[in-house]
């Protein structure tokens, strides 16, 4: 077997996305950290169900956006580049959530355990990752 076949091999391939994109996935998970007002894993181990559900519905919208990202451009770099796109308009829709709602502040609500919002945050990380993911196909 040569080099490249085994570079080329499905399960050496399945291991190497696997591997960047927990690694893009750690990195997203860092940057929401930074730009939420709680800290998201002192709140989920204290129980709070709300930023447990918004945190989840992060993990799966980046996770879903790297799935498109994937299926549809050949090398990791483009992989990550297009990725790494699509997560940063997932921050971009998390802004605009917290600017659209002015009579209260989203982050304080997750915060507070306020499971309507903790959700409503959860089903627009989810729903728009099947947008971003849509949109970074072409």
């Amino acid at each position: 077997m040569t080099l490249l076949a085994f570079w080329s091999h499905p399960l050496v391939e399945s291991a190497g996305y696997f591997s960047v994109v927990i690694l893009c996935l750690i990195v997203a998970m860092v940057i929401f950290e930074l730009v939420t007002k709680y800290k998201n894993w002192e709140e989920i181990k204290k129980g709070n169900i709300s930023v447990a559900m918004a945190t989840g519905g992060k993990i799966f919208g980046v996770a879903n956006i790297f799935r498109f990202s994937i299926e549809k451009h050949a090398s990791f770099l483009e992989m990550i580049g297009w990725g790494t796109f699509g997560f940063a308009l997932l921050i971009i829709a998390y802004w605009l959530f917290e600017f659209l709602t002015p009579s209260f502040n989203v982050d304080q609500e997750i915060e507070n355990d306020n499971r309507s919002v903790g959700l409503i945050s959860f089903v627009l990380s989810v729903g728009l990752s099947y947008v971003i993911g849509a949109s970074i196909t072409n």
